[in-house]
């Protein structure tokens, strides 16, 4: 998608060099701050993770909003600004669009079930938070030195939050499949659902059909619309004058070629399998790569709260880590939270659309977008009974809305953590979880007795009559029965085996009842999955250090997979038999110094699955998808006969000699003829971009940005490495890390990338990033005589009388 142009009298701001940073607030005396009701104290440790102490919770709370905004006050900033539907006020009218489409996913309920549905306390906790933010934006109207840099080149001011501003922003949400339903709709409407599994696996195996009356050629601009709502922000510095809605047509049948997997890893070990008597409970979340990064590592002490962890700077409390009696981690669950409706409309009254049998009218809220360098521009926002309208398509007599779990209360993304974070034991946490709303989530638990669990979360529609596979007409059959009760979600204890995990993919449990709850039929592909099964299994002890070691593991077993196929395939071409000598002489580790790791991430990406894609579609539907879908091509592979047809193996091996010799053809050219110089890291690289950077100079750009770095490691390796093949650039994967040891709190290790810090200037903006890139962590110090002994600098913050 093209990105909108900075105003150029923005652009003429960049000029200015990156000379002050943010002033440290570390001073000899105290800083006075209205709100706190006692004094509190921010020690930042050497890794730049801050350790919050205050009289009580409320304090506490707000103490964390002040940091939030020492540290991230432009990445919050922006971060509400998008979500809000407010980017034109300060980057002009390019964003008109983005912000109206942002706007229509706000959550616009009930205010009071909104706070009811995270606690008693959620709107406290989140009044606070607000009031701690602003009152560090107070401090920095006075002392403009405080302001982050891009504020000052960039020319504006923060904005004040409001407590709602926490929790009405729903488009960050990860619910789900808004985008599959429109790429499934587009393969019918160009071929037929037949060669649907070729785009997307489902699991439980299932057959989905049209809903009767559906036309399945969807209109592009309806995902247009969605995309915008819910993408991040990135500046451009060129001059280009395009709309942002202009997009690659040729992305929207749901080909993902250039964005990150949103998945995870975590896993629990018990005692009985842990070298150190104790549980130890690892969580990685995957997402995308940018800087500053997406999570916070941060600690909060106050009297009856003493948590540790990652979280997201805009929000209080945190999502994963421990509590000094129970640890937390997770990853994606896959269930299905949206549903495209497909409306007839009036052609004599454009704004009504039938449904059961009748005319109803549109719901209309006129919004006013304020916009930099123009006047204010005055939007309308249209809804049906269901939610937010995408689009009409008045020629046809259509319209198009999404309903999803975002309108519902209770969904604000992560916001729900406040609530289990406090949890002593695991009933505690699964009643917690069993309000959980969104992203939908496997929370795995270990606590300091020695127990471990896994519980699934996340508010899931009850569909009676259909799958939620395809668009559905909004015509009132197709109607959701409320939502199934967050303890009728799958759960385990303590299992015979000693260990659980997660990396996404279909783990519900043997016997349940999916065929009558059908909570998704999406999920990861299972490499990753395999490749911690088999390591937890096979080692009976494992400690914090192999913990470690797996958390950042190399070894693909998609790899591994395809080296069995090719070493029984008949090759005819000497290119490919040279390709199969190289892969079959590989230990499957994708090293960044591993020619074989080139040739095979360049064979999977660029050739082989784009090969079986065309082998398996007709071309009307083959245009659609640059690859296959992983999961379908591993099973293919190895028994190609039941989608390959009799003569399955001979196709297969055709298949794999063409896409092997174009393979090395290929990295002939990118590499050079000699192969033992090639590298899969020369190939493959990092970049953390600041999304401002493209609008700055050289100097400053380089300040913004944090690489671009050689990078080791694979879309199916547990170091998940998702890149953009077309030119092999990392988009996605872990940037926070957390080992914890279950008791033994000071021993559990973190990483987040590239640093703690959001200032360019800080020391800690991109310190973490050398570490990271080689594997390494640093320990979660919890205990105070720890946090005091690793403190590099001290802020201190009284009440102001």
């Amino acid at each position: 998608m093209s990105q909108p142009t900075l105003p150029r009298p923005l652009q003429h701001l960049l000029a200015l060099s990156l000379a002050t940073s943010l002033a440290s607030l570390a001073q000899a005396e105290p800083i006075k701050v209205p709100g706190l009701a006692a004094p509190a104290q921010i020690q930042i440790d050497r890794w730049g993770v801050p350790h919050l102490y205050a009289a009580s919770a409320d304090d506490l709370f707000f103490v964390q909003g002040f940091n939030a905004a020492r540290d991230r006050l432009f990445q919050i900033d922006l971060w509400r600004r998008r979500g809000l539907g407010k980017l034109a006020s300060i980057f002009g009218p390019n964003f008109i669009e983005q912000d109206r489409a942002a706007r229509l996913f706000l959550y616009r309920g009930d205010m009071a079930r909104e706070w009811r549905s995270y606690g008693s306390d959620a709107q406290r906790i989140a009044t606070r938070f607000a009031a701690g933010i602003n009152a560090y934006i107070e401090l920095a109207g006075k002392d403009p030195s405080l302001l982050p840099f891009e504020f000052r080149h960039f020319g504006y001011a923060p904005e004040k939050w409001q407590p709602e501003d926490v929790v009405r922003i729903r488009s960050h949400g990860l619910t789900r499949n808004l985008s599959s339903e429109f790429s499934r709709a587009t393969m019918a409407c160009y071929s037929d659902l037949k060669h649907d599994p070729v785009r997307a696996h489902l699991s439980p195996p299932w057959e989905t059909k049209l809903p009767e009356g559906l036309d399945p050629c969807l209109p592009v601009e309806l995902i247009r619309t969605y995309n915008l709502a819910t993408q991040g922000v990135l500046i451009s510095g060129r001059d280009d004058r395009r709309s942002a809605l202009e997009v690659d047509d040729t992305q929207l049948a749901g080909d993902e070629r250039a964005r990150p997997a949103e998945g995870s890893n975590a896993w629990a070990i018990a005692p009985s399998r842990s070298s150190t008597g104790r549980p130890i409970l690892a969580s990685d979340p995957h997402r995308a790569h940018a800087a500053p990064s997406l999570r916070y590592i941060v600690h909060l002490n106050a009297p009856g709260l003493n948590v540790i962890g990652g979280g997201e700077p805009a929000l209080p409390g945190i999502s994963i880590g421990h509590n000094g009696s129970i640890a937390f981690g997770l990853t994606i669950f896959g269930t299905d939270q949206e549903d495209l409706y497909v409306y007839e409309t009036n052609p004599a009254k454009p704004n009504e659309y039938r449904y059961r049998g009748a005319w109803e009218p549109l719901k209309r809220i006129t919004e006013t977008i304020q916009v930099r360098g123009g006047a204010p521009v005055n939007v309308e926002l249209l809804f049906t009974r269901h939610g937010p309208l995408l689009y009409a398509d008045k020629a046809k007599h259509r319209a198009y809305a999404l309903r999803s779990a975002w309108s519902e209360p209770g969904m604000a993304p992560y916001f729900g953590s406040i609530d289990y974070m406090k949890a002593g034991n695991f009933e505690d946490f699964k009643r917690a979880m069993a309000k959980w709303g969104a992203p939908s989530e496997n929370q795995i638990y270990a606590d300091a007795g020695g127990n471990i669990g896994w519980v699934a979360g996340g508010l899931a529609p009850i569909r009676p009559n259909w799958d939620g596979l395809l668009p559905v007409p909004g015509d009132g059959r197709y109607e959701w029965k409320g939502f199934w009760a967050g303890r009728e979600m799958p759960s385990r204890y303590n299992p015979e085996a000693g260990w659980l995990a997660s990396a996404n993919e279909q783990n519900l449990p043997a016997g349940y009842p999916y065929k009558e709850r059908k909570l998704g039929f999406e999920w990861a592909a299972t490499p990753r999955s395999q490749r911690l099964a088999e390591v937890l299994k096979s080692q009976p002890k494992m400690g914090v250090e192999e913990t470690l070691r797996l958390q950042t593991d190399l070894l693909s077993i998609a790899a591994r997979r395809l080296q069995a196929v090719v070493k029984n395939a008949s090759l005819q071409n000497a290119q490919a038999k040279e390709a199969a000598r190289l892969l079959l002489d590989w230990d499957a580790v994708e090293n960044g110094s591993s020619a074989a790791a080139a040739l095979y991430e360049l064979w999977f990406t660029r050739h082989l699955g784009p090969a079986l894609k065309d082998a398996l579609l007709p071309a009307s539907a083959a245009q659609l998808l640059r690859t296959a879908d992983a999961e379908l091509l591993f099973e293919t592979m190895e028994q190609p006969e039941p989608a390959l047809g009799a003569t399955g193996k001979a196709r297969r091996d055709e298949i794999i000699d063409k896409s092997l010799a174009a393979a090395w053809a290929e990295m002939q050219r990118l590499g050079g003829t000699d192969s033992a110089s090639w590298r899969w890291d020369k190939l493959h690289q990092i970049l953390f971009a600041h999304p401002l950077a493209n609008a700055t100079d050289g100097a400053n750009k380089q300040r913004l940005n944090v690489g671009p770095f050689p990078k080791h490691g694979g879309g199916h390796t547990v170091n998940v490495s998702s890149y953009d093949p077309a030119n092999f650039r990392q988009i996605g994967g872990a940037s926070f890390r957390v080992v914890i040891d279950v008791g033994d709190w000071d021993n559990s290790r973190a990483m987040n990338t590239p640093g703690q810090s959001g200032d360019p200037a800080s020391p800690h903006y991109r310190d973490l990033a050398p570490l990271w890139l080689k594997g390494e962590y640093f320990p979660l110090l919890y205990t105070k005589a720890k946090v005091d002994a690793a403190t590099e600098r001290r802020i201190d913050l009284v009440p102001l009388k």
